[in-house]
C-alpha cells in the first residue's frame, strides 16, 4: 500500500497552495471512474507530462496495470515498476525493446534506467489518440451519413468520407478537424502504424487491447460515421454511456441473419405496397402516405417484437397522421377492408357522434407477435391534427395500464410515440412530456421516440423551423440517447431499434430514435411541394425507393432471387386486393370498431349503458362519521405536524361531532366512500395535496423528518382501493393529457385534475377542445375526467378570477331553443351532453356530484367550477342530513325562505350560481327583502334544467325573472343561461340581468374598484324598479 501510494502521488500535479491528502484505500469498481480526491507527498511540477489532463490517462493506465500487468503496453508495465521501486517519474520510463526482441530477454531488461526523451511524446501521443476517440464519440453524428438525399440540412460537413481498410490521413485530414475543434493533437502521417493502448472508454478493440492508430480511426469512422449518428456523450452516468458505447463500437456487432434479412424484406414490401395501392385505388385522396420513410414499418415492430421477448405485452401508441393508415395495417394488423371502406364516399356513419377523418382514428388489438410467439396487445390512440397533443395522453394511458396490472417498474406495459421533426422541435408539449418522464406519479419507465424526419415541414425548411441542428435535441434535456440513422439503410434503422427497445427495457428511460428520411409527396397527396421546394424535390424525383435498394442488395448477396422477391410481392398485393373485395361489401362505418380503449364488462354487448337510472349518493352516517374522524387525526405513530395544521384537524372534529362539513371535509367523505367500494381515485395538478388555499392537507408531512409523509386517505378501510394525490410540474397542458388518458383506460376510477386557479386551465386548451368536450362524438370514448376550476370575482385581478365559463359553456352541445321531451329527464339529459358543468353553491351538492360521477351507468367530463373564499365561509357548510341515504345531486337548489312560503307576493326571481348567491342572501337580509325577492341557485349549468327551472318560474307567477352574475355581462353564464330561461317560460317575460357590466379582462386589479361594481350589481338586483323603463 506504501509503493501505490508513493506511486499515485508521483503521478498527481502538484500546486503551491494545495496539501497532503490522503487516498482512498479501496480500487473504484469497474467500470472506472475517478474520484475528485487528490494526494501529494512529493513535487513532480518539473514533470510536464503529467500535468493537466495527462494525469488522468496515467492514473488510467496505472489502476489497470494493477489489475493486470499484461493489459497494458511494455513501457507502461516497465515505467510502473521503476515509479514502485521508488525512481522519479523521468527517470522511471525505460523505452521498449524492438518487436523481435523474445520474451526471455524481456524478462531480463533493467528497471531503473536514464529517463528516455521521447517520453513526453509516448504519453502526448496516447493521450491524443483518447481524445481522437472521444471527439468521434462526442461529435461522430456530425459527420455521418444520415440524409438518403444528401443534401443534408445539418449541413457538419459537405464532403462525407468513404471509409476503407487503407486510411490515408490525408484525405481525414480536414474532417478530424473538424471533429477534433480545430486540431489533430499533434498526430501525424508517420503514426499511422503505431499501436496505441486503447483506453477503456471505447470498445472497438473487441478482444484487443491495443491497435495501430489507422485502424483506431478506420473501426471509428465505422462506428460513429456511417448511416448511424449517435448522440450520447452528454448524459451524466458512466454505465449508461459503456452500455451505448459497446452497441455501436464493438466490431462486427451489426450483423443479421438471412432469416433476419427475408423478414425484413417482407415487411419492406407490405409497408410500400400498401402505399402503392392506396395510391392506384384513390389517386384523388388524402392518406397522408409514408412513402419515403416506408421504413418505419419494420422499425415499429422491432421495437415491439424485442420489447416482447423482453416481457411486455401492452405497446400503447400516439402517432400523427402521416403514415398512420399503414401503421393500422401493417403493425397493428386492423382489418385491411375495415380501412378500404373509410375511402368509400357512400359510406353511412351508424354510430353515435360525428365521427372523424381516417387518419385521426385509434385502434385496439390483441393478437400473438409472430416472432416471439407470445400474446401482444396493441393500443393507437386517436388523436386530433394538433401535432403532438397526444403525446401526454398515451403517457397518461400507459400510466394507467401500469398502475392496473401492477407493474411499478414498467416492465409489461410500454409506449411508443411517433413525431414528425417539425412538430418535434416547434411544440412545447414536446418539452413539457419529457419533463413528466421521470416524475414518480408520472413516469412510465421510458418511452421509445421515433422521429420520422421528413426534413421538412409543411412547406417550411429546418433552417427556418428551429434554431438547434436536429429536430430532437429537445431530448438531451432529459439525458435521453437521441440515435439519427438514415431511412434508406433498413439494416442499420432496425439496429438502432433494437438498441432503443433494450435502451428502454435496461434503463427504463426515454430514448430517441430519428428516421432521418424524406416526403416523396406533399404534405398530403393533392400538395404541390415544388412550389417551395424545388432542389429538394428534384433530388426526390430521382431517388430509388428503399424497398428496390434493399431488394437488390439481399439479390447480389444471395439472400433471396428475384423470383422469390416479386412472389412476396405478389402474395401481398393479392391480400389487398381481396381485402378490397370484401370492403365493398360494407355499407355501414361503426366508429366503435375503432375504439382505442374499451372497457369490457362496463356497457351491455352492443355499446349502450346498463340501465338509465343513478341510485342515491347518499351515505350512512356510520361511515360519514368515520371519514371524518380519519380526517382529523393522523393515523400513523410518532408522526409530528405542524401546530397550525393540528388546529385545522382539530376544527375538522369539531365539525364531525357537530354532523356538519365545510368543502375540504365534504370532498374528503366523497373520496372516501368511493375508495371503500374500490374505486381507484387520483387527484393531480399543481399544489394539490395541500391545495392552492391550504384547505386540502391531504399529505402530512413529519415535521422532524424529512420526506417523512402520511396519506390518512389510504389509512381508511381494510381492503380499499389506493388513493393517489400527486402535486404535477408546472405544466397545464401536459398534466391535464396525461391524466385525460389516466382517466381513459377504465371507467372505475375517479380521476380528477385541479387548475392551481381556474384563469390558468386555458394555457391547456388544446386538450379541452380537442380531446373533453368532442372526445366521444369524434371516437365514441366516453370519459369521466374531472377539473377542479377555482373561480370566482374577489378581488384578485384579472389573472386570479376566471375560470372562463362562458368558454365551457359555449361549448355545450345541448340546444337553447328546444325543451327536451325526455322520460328519466335528468339521467338521460345527461346522457346526451357531451360535458357536465357544474358550479355548486354548498358542500354537500359537491359531495353529491363527485359521487355521482362515479354511480351513473356511463362516464362524462365534469366540469366543476370550485370556490375560493366559500372554503372558510361561515355559512358555506352543510349538515350530515344533507348526504344521509336517499340524498342526491340538486340541479336546482330552490328559496326556501318566506318568498316561498308566499310566491304569489313575490316580485322578483333572482336566478345564479356559486358563490354570488351568499353575497345576495347578505344584501337581501340588510335590505328586509327576504319576502319580496326569491333566490333560485342553479347548481347544473349543463345540461341544463329545463324540468326544474320551469318549475321555479311557475312558482312565482308575478315576479319579475332576473339572472344575477358577478362575472361581467360578456362573460360568466349569462348568454348561455338567458335563451334557455326564455325557453323554458316560452318566451313569455323578459329575462333581465344584474351584473358587472361588459369588459375585456375578467376582473380588475383595484380592490375598490372591485368592491364599487359589486355594490352596483347588488343595487340593481334588489332595485325593483331598476328595469322599469326598458320593459
Amino acid at each position: 500500500m506504501l509503493n501505490l501510494r508513493t506511486c499515485v502521488a508521483k503521478l498527481r500535479p502538484l500546486t503551491a497552495s494545495q496539501t497532503v491528502k490522503t487516498i482512498s484505500q479501496h480500487r473504484p469498481a469497474a467500470p472506472r471512474t475517478f474520484q475528485q480526491i487528490r494526494c501529494y507527498s512529493a513535487p513532480v511540477a518539473a514533470e510536464p507530462f503529467l500535468s493537466g489532463t495527462s494525469s488522468n490517462y496515467v492514473e488510467e493506465m496505472y489502476y489497470a496495470w494493477l489489475e493486470n500487468p499484461k493489459s497494458v503496453h511494455k513501457s507502461w508495465d516497465i515505467f510502473f515498476r521503476n515509479a514502485n521501486a521508488g525512481a522519479a517519474p523521468g527517470t522511471a520510463y525505460q523505452s521498449p525493446p524492438p518487436l523481435s526482441t523474445s520474451l526471455s530477454t524481456l524478462s531480463q531488461a533493467q528497471f531503473l534506467v536514464q529517463a528516455q526523451p521521447n517520453v513526453d511524446k509516448l504519453v502526448e501521443d496516447h493521450l491524443a489518440v483518447q481524445s481522437l476517440i472521444r471527439a468521434y464519440q462526442v461529435r461522430g453524428h456530425h459527420i455521418a451519413k444520415l440524409d438518403p438525399l444528401g443534401i443534408s440540412c445539418v449541413n457538419f460537413d459537405d464532403a462525407p468520407v468513404t471509409v476503407s481498410p487503407n486510411v490515408d490521413l490525408a484525405v481525414f485530414k480536414e474532417r478530424l478537424r473538424v471533429l477534433t475543434v480545430g486540431g489533430f493533437y499533434g498526430l501525424d502521417e508517420s503514426d499511422l502504424d503505431k499501436v496505441f493502448h486503447l483506453p477503456t472508454t471505447t470498445f472497438i478493440g473487441g478482444n484487443e487491447s491495443a491497435l495501430p492508430l489507422r485502424e483506431i480511426i478506420r473501426r471509428l469512422e465505422m462506428a460513429y460515421c456511417q448511416h448511424i449518428g449517435v448522440e450520447f456523450m452528454f448524459i451524466n452516468d458512466l454505465e449508461q454511456c459503456q452500455w451505448i458505447r459497446q452497441k455501436f463500437e464493438t466490431p462486427g456487432i451489426m450483423q443479421f441473419t438471412n432469416e433476419e434479412k427475408r423478414t425484413l424484406l417482407a415487411r419492406l414490401v407490405r409497408s410500400t405496397r400498401f402505399e402503392e395501392f392506396l395510391h392506384r385505388k384513390w389517386s384523388s385522396e388524402k392518406r397522408f402516405g409514408l412513402e419515403g420513410c416506408e421504413v418505419l414499418i419494420p422499425a415499429l415492430k422491432t421495437i415491439i417484437d424485442k420489447s416482447s421477448e423482453k416481457g411486455v405485452d401492452y405497446v400503447i401508441m400516439g402517432m400523427p397522421h402521416r403514415g398512420r393508415l399503414n401503421v393500422l395495417a401493417n403493425v397493428i394488423r386492423k382489418e385491411l377492408e375495415q380501412i378500404f371502406c373509410q375511402f368509400d364516399s357512400k359510406l353511412e356513419a351508424a354510430d353515435e357522434g360525428s365521427g372523424d377523418v381516417k387518419y385521426h382514428l385509434g385502434m385496439y388489438h390483441r393478437r400473438i407477435n409472430r416472432v416471439t410467439d407470445r400474446n401482444i396487445t396493441l393500443s393507437l390512440v386517436a388523436n386530433p391534427s394538433h401535432l403532438e397533443a397526444a403525446d401526454p395522453v398515451v403517457q397518461g394511458k400507459t400510466k394507467a395500464e401500469q398502475f392496473y396490472c401492477g407493474d411499478t417498474e414498467g416492465k409489461k406495459v410500454m409506449s411508443i410515440l411517433l413525431h414528425g421533426d417539425a412538430a418535434f422541435a416547434g411544440q412545447g408539449i414536446v418539452y413539457e412530456t419529457f419533463h413528466l418522464s421521470d416524475l414518480p406519479s408520472y413516469t412510465t419507465h421510458g418511452t421509445v421516440h421515433v422521429v420520422v424526419n421528413n426534413q421538412i415541414g409543411f412547406t417550411t425548411d429546418p433552417r427556418m423551423a428551429r434554431s438547434s441542428p436536429y429536430p430532437t435535441d429537445v431530448a438531451r434535456v432529459v439525458n435521453a440517447p437521441i440515435f439519427h440513422v438514415n431511412a434508406d439503410d433498413p439494416e442499420a434503422v432496425v439496429y438502432v431499434c433494437n438498441v432503443a427497445a433494450e435502451w428502454r427495457s435496461t434503463f427504463h428511460k426515454d430514448v430517441v430514435v430519428d428516421l432521418v428520411c424524406y416526403r416523396r409527396n406533399g404534405h398530403n397527396e393533392m400538395d404541390e411541394p415544388m412550389f417551395t421546394q424545388p432542389l429538394m424535390y428534384k433530388q426526390i424525383r430521382k431517388q430509388k425507393p428503399v424497398l428496390q435498394k434493399y431488394a437488390e442488395l439481399l439479390i447480389s448477396q444471395g439472400v433471396v432471387n428475384q423470383p422469390e422477391y416479386e412472389e412476396e410481392i405478389a402474395k401481398y398485393d393479392k391480400i389487398c386486393e381481396e381485402a378490397h373485395a370484401r370492403s365493398k361489401d360494407e355499407k355501414i362505418l361503426h366508429i366503435k370498431h375503432w375504439l382505442d380503449s374499451p372497457w369490457p364488462g362496463f356497457f351491455t354487448l352492443d355499446g349502450q349503458p346498463r340501465s338509465m337510472t343513478c341510485p342515491s349518493t347518499g351515505l350512512n352516517e356510520e361511515d360519514l362519521t368515520h371519514i371524518g374522524q380519519v380526517a382529523s387525526s393522523v393515523p400513523v405513530e410518532d408522526f409530528t405536524i405542524h401546530g397550525g395544521l393540528s388546529r385545522i384537524l382539530k376544527t375538522r372534529g369539531e365539525m364531525v361531532k357537530n354532523r356538519t362539513v365545510d368543502w375540504a371535509l365534504a370532498e374528503y367523505m366523497a373520496f372516501g366512500s368511493l375508495l371503500k367500494e374500490g374505486i381507484h381515485i387520483r387527484l393531480s395538478g399543481q399544489d394539490v395535496e395541500r391545495g392552492t388555499f391550504s384547505h386540502r392537507h391531504h399529505v402530512l408531512h413529519d415535521q422532524n423528518v424529512d420526506k417523512r409523509t402520511c396519506i390518512p386517505m389510504n389509512h381508511l378501510w381494510p381492503n380499499q382501493a389506493p388513493y393517489t394525490v400527486c402535486n404535477s410540474s408546472l405544466s397545464e397542458y401536459g398534466v391535464l393529457g396525461f391524466e385525460l388518458g389516466f382517466a381513459m383506460a377504465s371507467p372505475n376510477a375517479l380521476v380528477l385534475w385541479e387548475a392551481q386557479f381556474g384563469d390558468f386551465h386555458n394555457t391547456a386548451q388544446c386538450i379541452i377542445d380537442q380531446f373533453i368536450c368532442p372526445g366521444q362524438a369524434k371516437w365514441v370514448r366516453q370519459n369521466g375526467i374531472v377539473l377542479l376550476l377555482p373561480h370566482g370575482m374577489e378581488g384578485m385581478g384579472p389573472e386570479h378570477s376566471s375560470a372562463r365559463p362562458e368558454r365551457f359553456l359555449q361549448m355545450c352541445n345541448d340546444d337553447p331553443d328546444v325543451f327536451p321531451k325526455l322520460d328519466d329527464f335528468d339521467v338521460r339529459q345527461l346522457y346526451d351532453c357531451n360535458w357536465i358543468v357544474v358550479n355548486c353553491s354548498t358542500p354537500a351538492n359537491f359531495f353529491h356530484v363527485l359521487r355521482r360521477q362515479i354511480l351513473l351507468p356511463f362516464r362524462k367530463p365534469l366540469i366543476i367550477f370550485t370556490p375560493k373564499s366559500l372554503l372558510r365561509h361561515p355559512e358555506a357548510r352543510s349538515s350530515f342530513d344533507d348526504m344521509l341515504p336517499g340524498t342526491h345531486f340538486l340541479r336546482v337548489i330552490p328559496d326556501s325562505g318566506p318568498a316561498a312560503q308566499s310566491p304569489k307576493q313575490v316580485k322578483r326571481v333572482l336566478f345564479c350560481t356559486g358563490k354570488v348567491y351568499y353575497d345576495l342572501t347578505r344584501e337581501r337580509k340588510a335590505r328586509q327583502m327576504e319576502a319580496d325577492v326569491a333566490i333560485t341557485r342553479v347548481e347544473q349549468l349543463s345540461p341544463f334544467p329545463f324540468d326544474l327551472l320551469e318549475q321555479e318560474a311557475q312558482k312565482y307567477p308575478a315576479a319579475e325573472l332576473v339572472w344575477c352574475q358577478e362575472e361581467h355581462k360578456n362573460q360568466g353564464y349569462y348568454d348561455y343561461v338567458k335563451p334557455r330561461l326564455r325557453t323554458t317560460i316560452n318566451r313569455a317575460k323578459p329575462v333581465w340581468y344584474a351584473g358587472r357590466e361588459p369588459a375585456a379582462a375578467p376582473a380588475t386589479g383595484n380592490k375598490k374598484t372591485h368592491l364599487t361594481e359589486l355594490q352596483r350589481l347588488l343595487d340593481t338586483a334588489f332595485n325593483l324598479d331598476a328595469f322599469k323603463d326598458l320593459a
